[in-house]
């Protein structure tokens, strides 16, 4: 746990088997369903049944998902149709997950905990957080390769996470540039209508920039009993979910046993036998990447050395990976939102 509201920040992706929740789909079948497009077309090719959208214990595939939005792109007939489905997501879409961000503190901390646990909305694309200065940026990656879906899994992705932000301040979120990777559509105009924002299109990545000074922002709804048990329901709709693989858990060790100098993505995937694409491959269709696996264990492993060790920040720098002590002061902060001396000095008084 991060002390005294210290937050911290971590990766998270896309998921393979049957992992993926029916949280958030109802706004895109309510949207097609006024195009007069009934549910089991939607469903066509995935094998799931209508009545499993409802279903709290339904699980999809990742590629039942796919095929969902493939299908919702073929049979739709209204432009922009991932941004109006978005816009139609209610805080009761996302179930607990929803409740749990609502009642937090802070929207700082709501963002935490969502990207926590984003795996129960089953993303199709992966997932980050950051913050740069004064902005603070969602972001996506298309490791699936969707092609002619990437358009509108992006805009219903970007848009049901405006919703459920406006949701949780109850106030319009302080956007300031959306940037994505496909060409400018014919209604464009809505993009930036919806986002209070300039869009840039072919912009080589899946951007959305706001300011960050909305992570300080007290929640209206904030309960801290009700966000603590929300939380734990999260966790354990998590448990439920499979667990890390072999493989994963292999690359970890592998790290965690390296004295500070961890392998790259080609020294990693020569140790376990497979060519790098393999290796990339395997882990996305865990909703994980190389790099998010090893921040995750450099993470751990300072936080553990600032918390219970007198190690300088030199001599941590190197126990973690860094050749330069600037280089992990600048990670850190990214991780936490605190520089490490400030970290350490806020654990020996907590």
């Amino acid at each position: 746990m991060a002390p005294n509201g210290i937050v911290i920040t971590r990766e998270a992706g896309p998921l393979a088997g049957a992992t993926h929740s029916m949280l958030g789909l109802g706004a895109l079948f309510a949207e097609m369903a006024d195009q007069g497009i009934a549910a089991e077309a939607l469903l066509q090719g995935t094998g799931l049944q209508p009545r499993q959208l409802d279903d709290l214990q339904a699980r999809m595939t990742q590629q039942q998902k796919v095929t969902i939005l493939r299908n919702a792109l073929r049979l739709n007939s209204v432009p922009g149709v991932g941004l109006r489905a978005g816009t139609r997501q209610r805080l009761s879409d996302f179930g607990v997950y929803g409740y749990a961000l609502v009642s937090s503190r802070t929207f700082g901390e709501a963002t935490v905990l969502g990207i926590k646990h984003v795996r129960l909305a089953g993303p199709v694309l992966e997932k980050r957080f950051r913050i740069d200065g004064e902005t603070a940026v969602f972001e996506a990656h298309d490791v699936l390769d969707l092609g002619e879906v990437l358009p509108l899994a992006t805009e219903f992705w970007f848009a049901s996470i405006l919703k459920l932000g406006n949701c949780v301040l109850e106030a319009p979120m302080p956007s300031r540039r959306l940037l994505l990777p496909y060409p400018r559509p014919a209604y464009a105009p809505a993009y930036e209508r919806l986002f209070g924002c300039p869009v840039d299109f072919d912009a080589g990545v899946m951007e959305w920039h706001f300011d960050a000074a909305v992570l300080r922002v007290p929640c209206p709804n904030a309960n801290p009993i009700t966000a603590g048990l929300c939380a734990q329901f999260c966790e354990r709709m998590l448990d439920s979910l499979p667990d890390e693989t072999d493989l994963i858990r292999r690359i970890r060790a592998a790290c965690l046993n390296s004295r500070g100098e961890y392998p790259n993505a080609d020294e990693m995937a020569a140790r376990l036998g497979l060519s790098v694409r393999t290796l990339h491959r395997r882990l996305a269709e865990h909703g994980q990447n190389y790099q998010s696996i090893v921040d995750d264990v450099r993470r751990t492993l300072a936080i553990e050395f600032l918390e219970n060790t007198s190690l300088s920040v030199e001599e941590i720098t190197g126990r973690v990976g860094f050749s330069e002590a600037s280089n992990f002061r600048k990670a850190f902060r990214k991780w936490t939102g605190h520089a490490p001396a400030h970290f350490r000095a806020v654990c020996n008084t907590a």
